[in-house]
């Protein structure tokens, strides 16, 4: 997912200059495009504005603005904080991204290049580990990596040490983390880089002799190394954004970074709200300079094009025996990304406490946790809260997002800026788009803070950018010739974008609908800022769970929800892979 405009390319569109055009731009605009456009400033402009305001601003007890100060951004560039956590932040980003990619690469290549047995099941494991909240994930890895993890106590009997081995509340645990966790997306995004490599220049080189891994080295790598590129600088900006795990992992283990220190401000009694504005705005700007790179990169990726039409065939390597010690290595990454997670927390779930691993526990198992959470009202409030604010997000974000890319397609006068706005949430990391929700908020003049309302608003301009992607490759598809014939038969405007545009894109918006579900229901940032006592959601709850120390009531309620996102992620699978709509 990129901040760049959508037509980007793509097949250049038609500009809707039919009759329809003609009767709705009597002075060049159409009125459509101008409101979408003022609704998009309106929910993007007013928070960007008040963040800004609350970093150059003292906060009041009531939480309005005192006097003008530069003291917070003085506070930072002068203090050992910022450096140190901002150095941290790196760290961790670049030692994320390389655990990702290195991953994702060995995944992609065996998937797409070789002929390896079992290989298409990577898509769908890939495509379930989509499902499981990010908080859930974590934790999943602190149980199987804690002091009473079977890791541990895995490494203490073979070494015989008395203590555990392994601190996973660390800059290693949080590269570890968070490197596994963004292993299948990278791995999503890679298999289409890998599977356009044209397999004659495999063949060739394998054929002058070469080996598998020299062939590998020496041609697909290289031929897939702007892709790579781009996807490195990529997660490199998102777990350099990431909340859930330098929280969870980090914090415990003194490690913070500039997103847990946004928070901290926040949590602070009473919140320092300017010093987490100056925080947002410097994370803001980093972010938009690694987004710039990216982008700059992206777009020299057709300089290692080598499909070139009825030469391209896209077939893969014979691995002969070595195709079982590809299998061998699928298996275990499989382990790693989801068998050993989702294996800790069904263990987790069906015993009464956790103290590690053991035979004598078989004779514990209960299903108590699940029948605790099926009760408690709390636990179904907030699953209740998590379905609706996601479902509202999407369904909000999908119809919207689906007009505004008509309009930007078809080339309507102005409409370009439809899809500039809504793609610009995109710079905003997450935590920063909920620090900016929260000061808007909190300077109304009606109660909204604290409410499901105010996380459904701020979810759905944050995932803006992904509806605009789906909605955008949905109307390529569709040639304007239908609209122009409509037009022409006297139907207006409306009449055509609700009789012919929206069925037609309807798998697109479906898809888009699923997507923005997906990512919205597993997101902490925005929720741990805007929620209230009475607007809870799955993440929160797992948060605060863990950090209350209910264990196995949250392995409960975590697999339970995992069961449904799973259920959620096959359909959006199957429906992406069915109307060809990319994951990318």
């Amino acid at each position: 997912m990129t901040s760049t405009s959508h037509s980007a390319g793509l097949t250049k569109p038609i500009p809707g200059k039919s009759a329809v055009g003609d009767k709705w731009h009597p002075f060049g605009y159409s009125p459509l495009v101008l409101i979408l456009t003022a609704i998009l400033i309106l929910l993007i402009l007013p928070a960007v504005i008040y963040l800004g305001q609350a970093s150059l601003h003292e906060t009041n007890f009531d939480g309005s603005f005192g006097d003008f100060t530069f003291g917070y951004y003085i506070a930072l560039v002068t203090g050992d904080q910022f450096l140190n956590n901002l150095i941290n932040a790196l760290l961790y980003a670049v030692g994320s991204a390389v655990v990702a990619i290195g991953i994702g690469i060995t995944l992609a290549w065996i998937v797409e290049r070789t002929n390896t047995p079992c290989r298409h099941w990577v898509m769908i494991v890939s495509i379930i580990s989509l499902g499981i909240p990010s908080v859930l994930y974590t934790v999943s890895f602190l149980m199987l990596l804690g002091k009473v993890g079977p890791f541990n106590e895995f490494l203490m009997w073979i070494s015989g040490a008395e203590q555990p081995i392994l601190n996973v509340y660390s800059l290693w645990g949080m590269i570890l983390v968070e490197g596994i966790e963004f292993a299948p997306l990278s791995f999503l995004l890679l298999s289409s880089v890998f599977r356009s490599n044209d397999a004659s220049f495999e063949e060739a080189s394998m054929m002058s002799g070469a080996g598998i891994l020299r062939t590998f080295h020496n041609i697909t790598f290289k031929l897939a190394m702007p892709g790579i590129l781009a996807l490195v600088i990529l997660i490199f900006i998102r777990a350099f954004e990431s909340f859930e795990t330098p929280a969870l992992v980090g914090l415990p283990g003194n490690v913070s970074v500039l997103t847990t220190d946004i928070y901290e401000s926040i949590e602070e009694v009473p919140a320092n709200y300017g010093q987490a504005g100056a925080f947002s705005v410097m994370l803001l700007f980093i972010v938009v300079g690694m987004l710039y790179a990216y982008n700059r990169l992206s777009r020299n990726a057709e300089k290692f094009q080598t499909i070139t039409g009825k030469g391209f065939r896209p077939r893969v390597m014979d691995l002969g025996r070595w195709r079982w010690a590809s299998l061998a290595m699928l298996v275990f990454l499989f382990m790693i990304i989801i068998g050993f997670p989702i294996g800790i927390v069904l263990w987790v779930s069906l015993v009464p406490y956790f103290d590690g691993v053991s035979l004598e526990a078989l004779s514990l198992f209960t299903l108590d946790n699940y029948r605790t959470v099926a009760k408690a009202g709390s636990f179904r409030d907030a699953v209740g809260n998590t379905v609706i604010m996601g479902a509202s997000a999407a369904s909000i974000v999908a119809p919207f997002t689906a007009l505004c890319a008509w309009l930007a397609v078809r080339r309507y006068k102005g409409a370009w800026m439809l899809d500039q706005l809504a793609t610009a949430p995109l710079i905003f990391p997450a935590i920063v788009m909920g620090v900016a929700f929260l000061q808007l908020i909190l300077n109304m003049p009606f109660g909204l803070y604290g409410s499901l309302l105010s996380i459904i608003i701020a979810s759905m301009v944050r995932y803006l950018p992904y509806g605009m992607r789906y909605s955008y490759a949905g109307i390529l598809q569709i040639h304007s010739e239908l609209e122009e014939a409509s037009a022409m038969s006297g139907a207006r405007q409306s009449t055509t974008f609700l009789r012919i545009v929206l069925p037609l894109v309807a798998p697109a918006m479906l898809t888009c609908w699923l997507f923005v579900f997906l990512v919205s229901v597993k997101a902490v940032s925005i929720p741990i800022l805007l929620a209230g006592p009475k607007s809870q959601v799955v993440a929160i709850t797992l948060f605060d769970m863990w950090e209350n120390g209910i264990t196995n009531e949250l392995a409960a309620l975590g697999m339970t929800w995992t069961a449904f996102m799973t259920m959620v992620s096959v359909t959006f699978y199957w429906l992406a892979k069915r109307y060809g709509l990319t994951l990318r």
